[in-house]
């Protein structure tokens, strides 16, 4: 896939317009009302707090895994509360696709000063087995 995606491209245009307007340090859930609004507006599907199934050993264990949206059922998105992404983020991101079959992920550093390179990271599926 292409990186530049026009769908991962609107939702990282949309994030970083509530940066703009309202500035970093928010927290969580005013950032996630006021992304799921610019969303939204710009009449893009998504699910807010979306459960995701794990499973062990084909037994369904439950819904223990809770993705912050999950855009056009395609693209996990988190709003991680740092100045920067983390590898841990990423492995949790990479867990979401893998259990939900979704075909990418972004992680969103809210608290940055400014959204870009090192605060916005784009997750493919891991193709590593264990």
């Amino acid at each position: 896939m292409d990186l530049r995606d026009p769908l991962t491209e609107q939702i990282i245009s949309a994030c970083i317009e509530v940066h703009r307007s309202l500035g970093p340090g928010l927290i969580e859930s005013a950032y996630e009302k006021s992304l799921a609004w610019e969303l939204e507006l710009r009449r893009v599907p998504f699910e807010r707090q979306k459960r995701l199934p794990l499973s062990y050993k084909g037994v369904q264990v439950g819904n223990v895994y809770r993705a912050d949206f999950v855009v056009a059922d395609e693209v996990v998105v988190e709003l991680e509360a740092s100045r920067g992404v983390h590898p841990v983020d990423l492995a949790q991101v990479r867990t979401y696709l893998r259990v939900g079959g979704y075909r990418v992920g972004l992680v969103i550093a809210r608290h940055a000063v400014t959204l870009g390179r090192g605060s916005i990271k784009r997750v493919e599926p891991s193709t590593r087995r264990r």
